[in-house]
């Protein structure tokens, strides 16, 4: 799924929340995930470092601080810049599902 040094940390159980998957992921620099989608919408928002979030449309820069908001279905891959650590909050709902679009 991902490409380069990336971490997951999940800030709530699996198990501790029937409506929530909230974690904080953090990439290297130049680190990226594979274009995908999500079966909800999916809310990222920035603790460190430069990254990109990108659809088949554009490419965005987001910095610490920033919110993105990712809409369901939406094919989109996000990930450091190359000169930067990136690290975010993601939140989807429980039942979420993810799918690699090849």
């Amino acid at each position: 799924f991902f490409g380069g040094k990336v971490y997951a940390r999940r800030l709530v159980a699996r198990d501790a929340s029937r409506y929530y998957n909230f974690g904080i992921i953090s990439f290297a620099a130049g680190a990226r995930n594979k274009l995908h989608t999500h079966t909800c919408d999916q809310i990222l928002y920035v603790t460190k470092g430069r990254g990109i979030v990108a659809t088949e449309r554009e490419e965005v820069v987001i910095t610490e601080g920033d919110t993105a908001l990712i809409p369901q279905g939406e094919k989109h891959w996000h990930g450091a810049t190359p000169d930067s650590d990136f690290d975010h909050i993601s939140l989807l709902t429980a039942d979420s599902k993810t799918d690699i679009v090849e």
